[in-house]
């Protein structure tokens, strides 16, 4: 059933999106530059030294978070800065995070 949140798409467009959003999560990289970019914004050059991968791997990365929405961009001088999206993703990271305390890291610890 699609929410009446979503009533403009089909059932196949909402659950692809959803396939899409949360495969952005997917990716142990883009979780680490998530997290990174949740102190400050930072350039390709910047994240590829803090990360220590191939700025390709990167730039990627970037790529795919920036096409869904996650991160932003803004150029200035010969460097395009990277910041998360303030409005949904910094406050969704802050849920997911508590949500984690409270749920999975036991089960984490569990499994040590």
């Amino acid at each position: 059933m699609i929410s009446k949140h979503m009533h403009k798409m089909t059932e196949r467009e909402l659950y692809d999106s959803y396939k899409l959003f949360f495969n952005t999560f997917s990716s142990e990289i883009r979780l680490k530059i998530l997290n990174l970019l949740r102190e400050k914004p930072m350039n390709v050059t910047e994240i590829t030294r803090e990360l220590k991968i191939s700025q390709t791997n990167v730039s990627h990365n970037l790529k795919k978070l920036k096409s869904c929405g996650f991160v932003t961009s803004e150029t200035k001088g010969r460097y395009r800065r990277y910041s998360l999206d303030k409005k949904t993703i910094i406050p969704l990271l802050d849920l997911i995070d508590n949500h984690m305390q409270k749920n999975c890291l036991m089960i984490i610890r569990r499994l040590k």
